[in-house]
């Protein structure tokens, strides 16, 4: 292979690495534009969203200019804007060249296509609700010079807008030193028809402004009904309420607070919804009911838009058991029900084990204005991996290549092969090897031998046997022998009672009882019950020990060696050999790459790709002895003297047991109840449960 083939075929390599960086939204909107024969590339950019590129296929599906707006520095709703505009064949980009964007568009969009005089009035770093309080004044026709000044926010343009429009005299409150609730409180007033020079003055807070106008209207009405000059009609000119725009201009509420003879008839709430363009979801009977029954000072809801559904996300149906109780149940007395423990699940083949169902689309809403809401769709789960099944044609059924063991861990489905043995296991049956896992549904007696590259689950005892597992080991009712049962397990082992047996096991070995067994494992013996006992034999535990009792009252030996022991320093002698070997494989690549470096310097090219490979390769070792120091120190820490529980007795440790942890012995001289051994000073120390 040439350097240029290499070099092309690590491009791909690298453009398949973006690629694989796409969310499914955005393959699905790159999907959709080839379909519907689009030019996608203007959008194919991992630096766009799927909002935005959404925005670009529209644009592109209309035969709009879009790439006036295909650009990842331009948000969605910014390219929505534009996009709207170039509909109408408005040109938002000076607009936007001017910082305009999102709201500030849309409601300059708005004033253009009704061809507002907008320009005169727009200025730089104005917001949307400002822009908007402009827009509607020059839709209604008023002089809005009072009000158009930046130096203005959009509530006190607002105020000003309103007393326009009621032909007062703003400029009693327009210094833009007043803010928004003062003004209203003078706007209010002058409605009202009152004398507001008592409080029209800057050194009023708004509460106090508030408090001297209902003064003065109180002395109105009381001067009023003493001359009883002004009649019944004048009292009820008022027509004060406010409609406020909610959940992203989904919801409309109106609110006409209590004031003396505020009037608010239908045709003022319509008015106003059809100055501020609401169109979509008016609720024609609640504005009734509001009226009608005068309802102030109460929020009321007027108009509602539907809101957009998002789609349901990709799921799993499962038509084998998930949840099967591999914790096995409590006994009354605190111990474990191992017998009845449903192990695993067991599958045919060609058995339907799962089925995909994709994620559905959105349902697209509206909001009050009738624009449509975009609906998100559901997400795409990814492709269950495993072994021991296969995806059928259609992308989304899940089969069973063989007869065997069901598993589903960690997000994988595995599916072994499982021997069952339905009849009791002797040396008459011979040697069973199996690669897989094997169940036996009887028991083990003389002479039994089982070698799994799985797990070995027996269904009632084991007397003489040697059970070799690549996987866990599990007799659920118990194992009692002569010294002669050696199970040797890369998992756990676990049954109801072990005595007199031999076994050794990298998990933890668990029991309600064991009884002159010789135990050596990487894990923790676990001995549970108030009858728990483990008494005679030697046990030992890298991880510790927590058994109910400890030896018994006959002074039965019992070891216990704990933490640092000769298993602990086989484990991390195999780390200290694996290490000098990832050292010895990195030392060389390191090497490689020095070579690389001084041929470059000398004028000499290497093709980029072994460039890449040595590189790569170096990164990976390194990863891997990373990961080596990270096991080699975290097993270092639960054996250290900061280990928080080695050897737990919840009952009685009786005189004569040994504990020994990370070397150091301790010997029981009298009984003791309920107790925690932890190394303290270089001691092995008894501490209260």
């Amino acid at each position: 292979m040439s350097d240029l083939d290499g070099a092309k075929q690590q491009e791909m390599h690298f453009r398949m690495m973006e690629n694989d960086e796409y969310l499914k939204a955005q393959q699905h909107e790159i999907k959709l534009g080839k379909e519907a024969g689009l030019d996608v590339s203007l959008y194919s950019n991992p630096e766009f969203n799927w909002l935005q590129m959404e925005q670009i296929r529209m644009g592109l599906k209309d035969n709009l200019d879009a790439s006036v707006y295909a650009d990842p520095a331009y948000n969605y709703e910014t390219m929505r804007q534009i996009r709207l505009s170039l509909y109408a064949a408005i040109d938002l980009v000076p607009y936007l060249k001017r910082g305009f964007v999102d709201d500030d568009l849309e409601e300059i969009r708005f004033a253009l296509a009704k061809r507002l005089p907008l320009d005169e009035w727009l200025q730089d770093d104005m917001c949307a609700p400002q822009i908007h309080e402009i827009r509607i004044g020059l839709c209604e026709d008023i002089d809005i010079a009072p009000y158009a000044d930046i130096r203005y926010n959009w509530m006190q343009m607002q105020e000003i807008r309103l007393g326009i429009e009621k032909k007062l005299d703003v400029s009693l409150y327009s210094n833009y030193l007043y803010n928004h609730a003062q003004m209203r409180e003078i706007r209010l007033g002058l409605e009202a028809g009152l004398d507001v020079s008592g409080y029209c003055s800057l050194v009023y807070s708004a509460t106090d402004m508030k408090e001297k106008r209902q003064m003065v209207v109180n002395n109105k009405r009381i001067n009023s009904d003493r001359e009883k000059k002004e009649s019944p009609a004048a009292s009820l000119r008022k027509k004060e309420f406010s409609i406020s725009i909610e959940e992203n201009g989904n919801k409309a509420y109106a609110y006409i607070p209590w004031i003396p003879g505020n009037i608010v008839k239908k045709e003022d709430i319509y008015q106003d919804l059809e100055r501020r363009e609401i169109v979509y979801g008016i609720k024609h009977e609640a504005i009734a009911d509001m009226i009608d029954k005068r309802r102030q000072n109460e929020k009321i809801l007027i108009a509602e838009g539907i809101p957009a559904i998002k789609g349901k996300d990709g799921w799993f149906e499962w038509f084998v058991r998930l949840d099967l109780p591999r914790i096995p149940a409590p006994l009354p007395d605190g111990g474990v029900d191992y017998v009845n423990i449903e192990a695993f699940e067991m599958v045919d083949e060609g058995e339907k084990i799962a089925l995909y169902h994709r994620a559905e689309a959105g349902i697209s809403g509206k909001n009050i204005y009738g624009e449509s809401i975009h609906a998100e769709n559901g997400l795409e789960k990814k492709p269950i991996r495993g072994i021991g099944f296969r995806i059928e044609p259609d992308g989304v059924t899940y089969v069973s290549k063989m007869n065997g063991k069901f598993e589903y861990t960690a997000g994988r489905i595995l599916i072994t092969n499982m021997l069952v043995v339905r009849e009791d296991v002797t040396a008459v049956t011979g040697k069973l090897e199996v690669d897989g896992s094997v169940y036996v549904v009887g028991s083990i007696y003389s002479g039994g031998y089982i070698k799994a590259t799985g797990d070995i689950i027996i269904e009632h005892n084991v007397e003489t046997a040697k059970l070799i597992a690549g996987g866990n080991v599990m007799i659920k009712k118990g194992s009692c022998s002569k010294n002669d049962c050696f199970i040797d397990a890369g998992g756990e082992v676990s049954g109801s009672f072990f005595e007199a047996a031999n076994i050794n096991a990298r998990g933890n070995v668990k029991a309600n009882y064991i009884m002159n067994s010789s135990i050596n494992t990487m894990g923790r013996v676990i001995v549970s019950g108030s009858k728990g006992m483990l008494l005679g034999g030697k046990i030992s535990a890298v991880r510790g020990v927590d058994t109910y009792n400890l030896g018994n009252r006959l002074h039965l030996k019992t070891i216990l060696d704990i933490g640092r022991n000769a298993l602990y320093e086989k484990e991390h002698a195999g780390y200290e050999k694996k290490r000098e070997k990832l050292l010895g494989d990195l030392k060389a690549l390191e090497q490689e790459w020095e070579k690389i470096i001084q041929l470059e310097e000398a004028g000499r090219a290497v093709p980029e790709e072994i460039q890449r490979k040595i590189h790569a390769a170096m990164e990976v070792q390194g990863q891997r002895l990373a990961e080596l120091d990270g096991e080699d120190a975290k097993l270092a820490n639960l054996t250290g003297q900061a280990a928080k529980e080695p050897v737990i007795v919840r009952g009685r440790a009786y005189e004569g047991s040994v504990v020994i942890l990370n070397g150091i012995k301790y010997t029981l001289s009298a009984e003791v109840r309920r107790v925690l051994f932890k190394i303290r000073n270089k001691q092995v120390t008894m501490v209260a449960l």
